[in-house]
């Protein structure tokens, strides 16, 4: 299935069947591709990049499409990476859980992307274990992604 070129969001470099790759939800995925473009917010004389996730319902292209802006697609890969390793440290973690929400404060924009676990919600505890379960079942799928992301990175000299 093509992604469409005649919608707002106008692709520019894409992967198409998505739904192919598309970890533990492939091959039934609605995620039918991935595109970079011209984001559908542009106004004239401003022209941003946006990253989509283009969904399909099996009759038509699906509202629930995403569209992000580039850094903060980046900033979600920083978000993923740094969950992944406080999780995979947690063992040192006090019994009853950890002591303190915070994971990490991340310098960006002279300004920080503070990581914390979420201790407003009232069952932390109990989605910490749920998330940490989710996140090993996923260890090999995640891991494969994090593999190919740091050559790529490596490559361009990060």
């Amino acid at each position: 299935m093509k992604i469409p070129t005649t919608l707002r969001h106008k692709p520019v470099v894409v992967a198409q069947d998505y739904d192919r790759v598309d970890g533990r939800f492939s091959p039934l995925s609605d995620a039918k591709g991935l595109s970079l473009g011209l984001a559908q917010w542009n106004d004239r004389g401003r022209v941003d990049i946006s990253a989509k996730v283009w969904r399909h319902t099996g009759a038509k292209w699906s509202r629930q499409s995403e569209e992000l802006p580039l850094h903060r697609v980046l900033d979600l890969a920083i978000l993923v990476c740094r969950a992944r390793q406080y999780f995979a440290d947690s063992y040192r973690q006090p019994a009853e859980g950890p002591t303190k929400p915070g994971i990490d404060r991340i310098p960006l924009q002279g300004g920080a992307l503070d990581i914390a676990l979420a201790v407003e919600n009232d069952r932390v505890a109990e989605d910490v274990e749920l998330f940490r379960e989710a996140l090993s079942r996923d260890d090999e799928l995640i891991g494969e992604r994090l593999h190919r992301l740091g050559a790529i990175l490596r490559t361009l000299g990060y």
